[in-house]
């Protein structure tokens, strides 16, 4: 089947204390995006990319593939007001008979093989989630009072989330609700049952500035080997 990622890219700098979206600020040489790009190129030659981003970062975008010369083909779509929104508009360019991996345009560290699992088990179940253990105890907040969680069944979800087109676009056919945290939770509401998969650890999502400092240090590790 014809493979496709829809990076979203709405995200800004607030948390990190930066002017410029976390997604445009550069680690190991180059933006936080283009590692994104290059992570799924090295799985598929020949994926085709479609980036939803906020109207304003458009001309920032340019700015920065004439600086790096980056020539990777993608089709540019722009992003709504809530990723929920961001993810639909990208949507509408991804046929119903392939498989569409969505992934956030903060995670540069997703593993060759997260990718090649996502895609594989999408193929083969309509969808695919990547996530990880607990390795921390959890506890649940219920009104003044909390209590702890088994961590054995606690998973951390992480991106790319990847589906069969038909499946995900159906299902991004509902309205927003505040419930809707990620892709899976859309689906969710179609009855599908998820399938989940595992991630990998280095996958971080960049929000703060202690996250690029570990991200810069994982890519030049990986650079090295």
């Amino acid at each position: 089947m014809k493979k496709y990622v829809l990076i979203a890219a709405g995200g800004d700098g607030k948390r990190m204390g930066s002017a410029v979206p976390k997604q445009f600020i550069e680690i190991a040489g180059k933006p936080v995006l283009m590692h994104v790009f290059h992570a799924f190129l090295s799985y598929a030659p020949d994926i085709q990319f479609i980036l939803a981003l906020p109207e304003s970062y458009i001309e920032d975008w340019k700015k920065l593939c004439r600086k790096h010369h980056f020539e990777i083909h993608h089709q540019q779509v722009t992003g709504g007001p809530t990723r929920f929104h961001t993810v639909k508009n990208g949507l509408r360019f991804v046929p119903d008979d392939s498989l569409v991996a969505i992934h956030d345009a903060a995670r540069p560290l997703v593993s060759l093989n997260t990718i090649s699992r996502v895609f594989h088990f999408a193929e083969k179940f309509g969808n695919a989630i990547p996530v990880l253990k607990s390795i921390d105890s959890v506890r649940l907040i219920e009104g003044p009072g909390n209590r702890p969680l088994d961590r054995e069944k606690i998973r951390m979800v992480q991106t790319p989330q990847c589906f069969l087109g038909v499946l995900i676009k159906k299902a991004y056919h509902k309205n927003y609700h505040e419930s809707f945290t990620d892709d899976a939770t859309v689906l969710e509401t179609d009855g599908a049952r998820l399938f989940l998969v595992d991630g990998n650890a280095e996958n971080i999502k960049i929000t703060t500035p202690a996250d690029l400092i570990v991200a810069e240090m994982l890519i030049k590790k990986q650079s090295i080997h």
